[in-house]
């Protein structure tokens, strides 16, 4: 342990030389604004509309999808979608909650969910993919080698180093977006009531699982299955990371890999294999919200341990080839 902490220290002041993270933060500083004004102009149409009765706003939301049911235009995958966002309405108007109170912890909670399967994977993706390659490329790592340190020690400092700073980035993702939206919506509403627990069943949803929880512990499981899924992440650019010796592809690579699946969850559902693959499990926060599962038969439970491979089998493959391959020429 006493030659790990210097080697952490050494890591993460490489780290904040290299910038990645204040850039990260900047793009979170730009585009959080962005989002929360988008927001803003959209509640104030609906006000216009609607005035100040949600009700109303909500039992059109209702109308306007059961009538879309009926429309051979709509993807039967995406009828699911729809009822049981009906049935998440109705069980919101039968005990009288808003569901789309407008509050920096609402608009925080909203964006976590857009962002849990690709926006903060790819920020996960731009401190991860080149911790190793880039010192390979800059030919670093040849000096650090000559350490009189095993090389699953120097590997483990940098590992230790990337978890530190995903947690950084996703603690620091939540903070941007509340404080930022606060401005725009209010900082109140963290014992707003959010119903979780909806299930499909085939065509029917079930509601005998729903439940009631504050909206501050709703946001503390969300926060906790992104840093779940940011970590998995994490261990997958790493591994690519110390496979590829070009920065630029490692970053190309895990880049292409995210995108490809955010696409391929909305298309496999015919292809039950494809819940196998780490990419269609990323939205854990779906479950949450009572989302339907990318592929009939997929669960939490499921998702949550084919991460937890994907990440184990990718560190393994890290330090088997990292202590075993010539670095040195």
């Amino acid at each position: 342990m006493n030659n790990i902490l210097p080697l952490v220290k050494n890591e993460t002041i490489k780290m904040i030389k290299k910038k990645r993270f204040y850039v990260i933060l900047l793009v979170l500083l730009v585009l959080v604004p962005v989002f929360a004004y988008a927001q803003l102009k959209a509640a104030e149409d609906k006000r216009e509309k609607y005035g100040t009765d949600w009700r109303r706003e909500v039992q059109q939301a209702i109308t306007d999808n059961q009538n879309s049911l009926g429309s051979d235009r709509v993807p039967e995958e995406w009828k699911k979608y729809r009822q049981i966002y009906i049935q998440q309405m109705k069980y919101y108007l039968e005990h009288d909650v808003n569901p789309r109170e407008p509050g920096g912890v609402s608009f925080t909670r909203e964006f976590l969910d857009n962002a849990a399967t690709l926006f903060i994977p790819l920020l996960i993706m731009g401190v991860g993919s080149d911790i190793v390659s880039s010192e390979r490329t800059s030919g670093t790592v040849k000096m650090l080698l000559t350490r009189p340190v095993r090389r699953w020690k120097i590997l483990l400092s940098k590992l230790i180093t990337l978890l530190m700073f995903v947690s950084l980035i996703v603690v620091s993702t939540f903070l941007i977006c509340y404080l930022i939206s606060g401005l725009f919506f209010g900082y109140s509403g963290f014992n707003m009531p959010i119903f979780t627990g909806f299930q499909l069943h085939g065509a029917e949803v079930d509601i005998s699982g729903v439940h009631a929880v504050p909206q501050w512990q709703y946001i503390f499981m969300q926060a906790g299955l992104i840093w779940f899924v940011s970590v998995t992440v994490a261990c997958l650019a790493f591994m690519v990371s110390v496979l590829v010796r070009s920065t630029a592809a490692s970053i190309v690579i895990m880049m292409a890999t995210l995108i490809a699946g955010s696409i391929l969850t909305n298309m496999a559902s015919s292809w039950t294999s494809a819940k196998y693959l780490f990419m269609v499990n990323l939205g854990l926060t779906n479950y949450l919200a009572g989302q339907p599962a990318p592929i009939e038969g997929m669960t939490l439970g499921f998702s949550l341990i084919v991460l937890a491979v994907w990440g184990a089998c990718s560190l393994v493959i890290s330090f088997l080839v990292f202590t075993k391959q010539d670095i040195l020429n």
